[in-house]
C-alpha cells in the first residue's frame, strides 16, 4: 500500500475486495487467452467454442484458489467449492454465448469473412464481451452465494491506508 499514491488509497481500502477480485480476474484473463489461443491454433483449430470453454475451465480452477485464499478470504465451508463451481459453470455459459452468437448467428467465420476478421470477431466476442459479462455475473454470484462469510479479519494494512 505504501507504493500506491495517497489519493488512491481510500478508494482501494474501501473497495479492496473488488480490487483483489479484479486482479485475480486479470491474471485469469491472461491465462484464459494464452490457453484459448494455444488450443485454437493447434489441436482445436475447428472448435473455437470448445477451446474457449477448456481455457475458461482451467482458469476457473486457478481463480477458485486465488479468490478463496486472497480476494474473499473465506473460511472453509463444505458447500463452498460446489457452489463456486456451479456459479463458474454458469459463468462459462455466459462467457461462451457472445462467441456462439458471433460465429453461428452473425456468421463471422470463414468462408463468409476473412481469417483475420474471424479471429478478431472471436477475440472481441469471446474474450472481451464474454469475459466482461461473466466477470460481472461471477462477482455478483460469488458475493451472494459462495463467499458469504470471511474466515479471518483482514490484516490491519488492508483496513487503513499507511501513513507516510
Amino acid at each position: 500500500m505504501a507504493r500506491v499514491p495517497e489519493r488512491y488509497r481510500p478508494f482501494l481500502v474501501r473497495h479492496r475486495k473488488l480490487v483483489k477480485f479484479l486482479l485475480v480476474g486479470g491474471t485469469c484473463f491472461v491465462l484464459t487467452t494464452v490457453v484459448d489461443l494455444g488450443l485454437k491454433f493447434t489441436v482445436l483449430q475447428h472448435k473455437p467454442v470448445v477451446a474457449l470453454t477448456v481455457a475458461t475451465v482451467i482458469a476457473t480452477v486457478v481463480s477458485y484458489v486465488l479468490n478463496r485464499q486472497w480476494s474473499f478470504r473465506a473460511n472453509g465451508r463444505q458447500r463452498e467449492a460446489i457452489l463456486f463451481f456451479v456459479v463458474s459453470a454458469l459463468a462459462v455459459v455466459v462467457n461462451d454465448l457472445p462467441l456462439i452468437f458471433s460465429r453461428y448467428v452473425l456468421d463471422l467465420r470463414e468462408p463468409d469473412v476473412t481469417a483475420l476478421t474471424q479471429e478478431v470477431a472471436d477475440f472481441l466476442s469471446g474474450m472481451i464481451v464474454g469475459t466482461f459479462l461473466a466477470m460481472i455475473f461471477r462477482f455478483w454470484a460469488m458475493n451472494r452465494w459462495v463467499f458469504t462469510r470471511s474466515g479471518l479479519q483482514p490484516p490491519a494494512e488492508d483496513l487503513e491506508p499507511e501513513r507516510v
